[in-house]
């Protein structure tokens, strides 16, 4: 195959990736800003250039074939490669511009990263930023994303990542509840308390708590249940009962005054919104400045405390 006959393939290769990548002709095509139609035929273009066929193709999944396993890593090298030299040379003008996508758990996001909007867009004019509020565990490149933070204790494996803190769950109620109530001193003393709790299952009413080798787990029961942490917040706020709530929702309130932890010094055994946080993206060589700036940004703005190191998955 001739250079010019190659050159004419590149932006049909960098489609197959994309394809791939998200699983779709019409996905692709929504990222890429085309049609399925136009995806489609560069796909069938690329296949009649080669001699094979990459996809299996149904109404809404494609398959790739054993020829095209075998092309997407050349092209996905491809696309990196040309992102790698479109990024040196932002880098070389070193202006983040643009826009930065990034997704994050719902009341991790609103309660940590969206107070941080306002100083990040002040600070870099010319970049704007779209944050995805989900609990899913999305797929950067499936779902082109720059940028997502998730909570875990395993971070997933072709992915650069970042781990800017840790998060874990705390009790805390407000202190007029406790004025009446009585402040309790042990897990099974939440049993005579109003609790404010999930109910996403059949159990969430069932803490179980950990204090070295000691092991309590407690029945309890509350006239309040909300799968929300913020409205489980304002409920503890309003003397409602004893709210189990991820550390950084209840930062603010127990700095303050406004809230009270209990039972400190044992830990909550928690379903979700636990573990390292991390920031994890694309590996690319070169970040674009626009990612690196609101990377750098939330790692030096993060209220997740002393554990600010960098790592790679």
């Amino acid at each position: 195959m001739s250079p010019i006959d190659l050159f004419a393939l590149l932006p049909d290769m960098a489609v197959f990736a994309r394809v791939v990548d998200t699983g779709n002709f019409s996905l692709a095509a929504r990222q890429l800003g085309s049609t399925p139609s136009t995806v489609s035929r560069q796909i069938k273009r690329l296949e009649e250039a080669l001699g094979t066929r990459l996809l299996e193709r149904s109404t809404r999944k494609v398959r790739v074939t054993e020829s095209g396993a075998q092309l997407l890593r050349h092209c996905r090298d491809a696309v990196a490669a040309a992102s790698g030299a479109v990024d040196a040379a932002g880098r070389s003008i070193g202006k983040p511009q643009g826009k930065v996508r990034l997704s994050a758990p719902t009341d991790f996001a609103m309660a940590e990263i969206h107070p941080l909007v306002p100083g990040f867009l002040r600070a870099f004019p010319e970049v704007d930023l779209q944050l995805l509020f989900t609990d899913d565990e999305v797929d950067p490149l499936a779902q082109d994303l720059d940028l997502v933070i998730r909570l875990t204790d395993a971070p997933p494996p072709g992915l650069a990542g970042r781990r800017i803190g840790a998060a874990r769950w705390v009790l805390a109620a407000s202190p007029a509840y406790l004025q009446q109530r009585g402040v309790p001193e042990s897990p099974a003393d939440l049993a005579q308390h109003d609790c404010l709790y999930l109910g996403e299952t059949v159990d969430d009413n069932r803490w179980r708590f950990h204090d070295g080798a000691r092991t309590q787990t407690v029945a309890v029961r509350g006239r309040y249940i909300a799968n929300h942490a913020g409205a489980r917040l304002e409920a503890a706020l309003q003397g409602l009962g004893i709210a189990t709530l991820p550390d950084f929702a209840a930062v603010d309130a127990l700095r303050n005054g406004a809230l009270v932890q209990v039972l400190a010094g044992w830990e909550l055994e928690a379903r979700a919104y636990r573990g390292g946080v991390w920031l994890l993206y694309p590996p690319n060589r070169f970040l674009p400045p626009k990612v690196r700036a609101l990377i750098d940004y939330l790692v030096e703005n993060s209220r997740q405390g002393p554990e600010k190191k960098s790592a790679t998955t």
